[in-house]
């Protein structure tokens, strides 16, 4: 009796465990289809005004740490209508040497490159919003830092925006102080390699249906200080406003021709000086065949620098193969570039392209080249050995698209004593590049560079020089 009391008692406990372990399991499934049709919390995106934080009053999405603030409901019966809050950190340690290519006397310099934006974004009904943001930005230990490295404290972005439907499509409009940014940012950008971005007091308007899109703008981008707290301003010496139209080609490809007029009061450079207004033609192609990728871009500007008539272009281009199918899923790549220069200075012609608001990141992190009068090839090899992960290393060659002008750094800085002085090679540079997407708020980068220079800069005084910068950006 003892003994069937025991096996009877043993059956029981392991059918206990066995239905335990299957509700487990069955409360498991029941979880995970849940979360397959819950909504999806939102990316940290690089423009924080994109975010949408709504999904958050589904209450089968999972909650995270400061959702209390993330969404704030404004209306009970509209889950459209919310107030929420963040911020983004980004650390990047800085070691360039020399600093400049050694022109400028300068030397060996490492420092920090602090940013912190605040932000709150209000939702007052489904179509309607007001974005604010705050920007700290601080760069300890770098001799003589200039606007677009440090900004005590100051509004970065404050805009109105609303969108609504309109015979079929959708009208979209933003008023106040907000970012523009067009494609690659080759020539149009939010400057984020630096410590102080971009932003632009504006009107914005567009309209999207069927797979065009018709945009238009008209701005004053902002000129940045570092005196006092609350103290950059809206540049009305400095105007820059145009048109854009886009067209869907294909599910991965879009077509897209803009007109702007850029507007500056009192320049000086090389090739003259005065009041400048460049009228600009610009036209973009980018997509994605298979394992095919490309992004090309042309410039034409005309206008007037005082007297003398501007004509002036400039080209990009990337194109890469990616290998899917293989391990680390290898990306060869090739970028050319171009961009004019001056090729009689002092004439009444001027020949010198201008990048307008140039992103210096599209070609290195320590800006050593600037997008005037150059030739730009550059190979590299991508690689993704893991999850979130790329590695990428380049080699660039560079030339002076006539050795009548300058050579230039970042933006469009000419090196003295280089314009006129034979050789149309100006240096080669080395590149490695790693990014890791850590956590869907969490990345982390580093670059190291190394740049040859040739004897047309060497001889004004350059020097070889390395960058290596090591940054991490939290959002939340």
């Amino acid at each position: 009796m003892r003994s069937n009391c025991l096996t009877t008692n043993r059956y029981s406990i392991i059918l206990t465990l066995l239905m335990g372990a299957l509700s487990h399991s069955a409360a498991a499934e029941a979880q995970e289809a849940i979360d397959q049709t819950a909504p999806q919390r939102p990316a940290i995106n690089f423009y924080r005004w994109q975010e949408d934080w709504s999904a958050l009053a589904d209450p089968r999405v999972r909650r995270e740490w400061g959702d209390a603030l993330k969404y704030i409901p404004l209306s009970k019966a509209d889950p459209k209508q919310y107030l929420s809050f963040g911020f983004t950190l980004r650390e990047r340690a800085v070691s360039v040497d020399p600093a400049q290519l050694g022109v400028w006397h300068g030397q060996h310099q490492t420092y920090l490159l602090h940013r912190l934006e605040l932000h709150a974004d209000a939702h007052l009904t489904d179509n309607t919003r007001v974005f604010v943001q705050l920007e700290n930005a601080l760069a300890p230990n770098l001799a003589r830092p200039g606007p677009v490295d440090a900004n005590r404290l100051d509004l970065r972005l404050a805009f109105l925006d609303n969108q609504h439907e309109v015979d079929g499509g959708l009208f979209k409009w933003r008023i106040g102080r907000q970012e523009i940014a067009f494609d690659l940012q080759r020539f149009v950008s939010v400057r984020d390699g630096p410590n102080v971005r971009q932003a632009y007091d504006a009107i914005w308007a567009d309209y999207e249906r069927n797979g065009w899109r018709i945009s238009g703008f008209a701005s004053q981008p902002v000129h940045y200080r570092n005196d006092r707290n609350f103290d950059d301003y809206s540049n009305r010496h400095l105007l820059f406003g145009g048109v854009r139209v886009q067209r869907r080609v294909t599910a991965n490809s879009e077509v897209s021709l803009s007109f702007s007029d850029f507007r500056q009061s009192d320049v000086h450079i090389l090739a003259g000086a005065g009041d400048e207004e460049r009228k600009n033609l610009d036209v973009h192609y980018d997509g994605q065949a298979g394992v095919v990728d490309w992004d090309v871009e042309g410039m034409k500007q005309g206008g007037s620098i005082g007297r003398r008539d501007v004509d002036a272009w400039a080209f990009g281009s990337l194109a890469g193969i990616t290998f899917k199918d293989t391990a680390w899923s290898p990306r060869v790549g090739m970028q050319f570039d171009a961009a004019s220069g001056d090729r009689h200075l002092g004439d009444q012609h001027v020949g010198t392209f201008n990048p307008l608001f140039p992103n210096g990141y599209y070609v290195t992190l320590s800006g050593y080249t600037g997008y005037s009068n150059f030739i730009h090839l550059k190979p590299s090899l991508a690689l993704a050995p893991a999850t979130g992960v790329k590695l990428v290393a380049a080699i660039g060659m560079l030339w002076r698209q006539t050795t009548q002008d300058a050579v230039y750094v970042q933006p469009n800085i000419p090196i003295p004593g280089t314009a006129g002085r034979p050789g149309r090679r100006t240096g080669s540079y080395a590149q490695l590049q790693f990014n890791w997407v850590a956590a869907r708020n969490l990345t982390f980068g580093l670059e190291a560079d190394r740049y040859f220079i040739a004897q047309a800069v060497r001889g004004a005084g350059g020097h070889d020089s390395s960058y290596f910068g090591a940054d991490v950006r939290w959002g939340w």
